[in-house]
């Protein structure tokens, strides 16, 4: 069984920050692709933002509405990834779910709720 729980979503303001994090259960997450998406309402869920696998460093992609503006980062040691979303505008409302593919398998988590409105 694999777990991941996003948490520091928030109701903001339009230009305001948050940093979501995302614990994982996971024994080490260097191995494995990590990602976040985000669902608004009405709207499929979209990929934000990813990290490959494999050892070493490596470099988030950005979905194009994001680049700039957010940042996607992991911590092996603690088992976390996390996604610094600065310049937030009311098109970033959504829930925001991150996700880690294991064995073939997807997981994510249960989901936290970013609102930017005035």
């Amino acid at each position: 069984q694999v777990q991941l729980v996003e948490s520091g979503g928030g109701l903001v303001q339009p230009g305001d920050s948050l940093r979501l994090a995302c614990t994982t259960s996971l024994t080490f997450i260097s191995i494995y692709p990590l990602a976040w998406y985000r669902q608004a309402p009405g709207k499929e869920r979209e990929l934000v933002a990813s990290i490959p696998k494999g050892d070493g460093v490596k470099f988030p992609t950005y979905v194009d509405s994001v680049k700039g503006r957010f940042t996607m980062s992991k911590d092996n040691a603690k088992k976390m990834m996390f996604l610094e979303m600065n310049s937030l505008k009311p098109e970033d409302t959504a829930v925001y779910y991150c996700n880690a593919v294991v064995n073939g398998r997807t997981y994510w988590g249960p989901g936290t709720q970013v609102t930017v409105s005035s």
